[in-house]
């Protein structure tokens, strides 16, 4: 079992930065793929970005490659996402989640959320 809890989100102007983290408890945290996710209100949730276990190979959608920055402290149990130049279309909320098959796929725990709200 994983329970996962966001915090950082908040409302920020077009082009500014947000760090979003995501703290993790259960023992096996370190054997997962952790993720962060977006949803925007009457659009299906969406991939963002992912890492793997190790922190040696990270994931993006193609749309916040170059802006955005997902980092896990394994030791903390602690997941990051760094987001930079944000856009109005950022907006959304903010889910973190954990899976034991991949990358983009099987993940089983997901957290309670955290609103993005970018302002052009």
């Amino acid at each position: 079992q994983v329970q996962l809890v966001e915090s950082g989100g908040g409302l920020v102007q077009a082009g500014g930065s947000l760090r979003l983290s995501c703290a993790a408890s259960g023992r096996t945290f370190i054997r997962y793929f952790m993720g962060w996710f977006r949803q925007c209100p009457g659009k299906e949730r969406e991939f963002v970005a992912a890492i793997s276990w190790s922190g040696g190979s990270t994931y993006y959608r193609d749309s916040v490659k170059g802006r955005f920055t997902i980092s896990r402290d394994s030791a903390k149990k602690l997941v990051y996402l760094q987001m930079n130049s944000l856009k109005p279309e950022d907006t959304a909320v903010y889910y973190c989640a954990a899976s034991s098959k991949g990358p983009t796929v099987g993940y089983d725990y997901w957290g309670q959320g955290t609103q993005v709200t970018v302002s052009s």
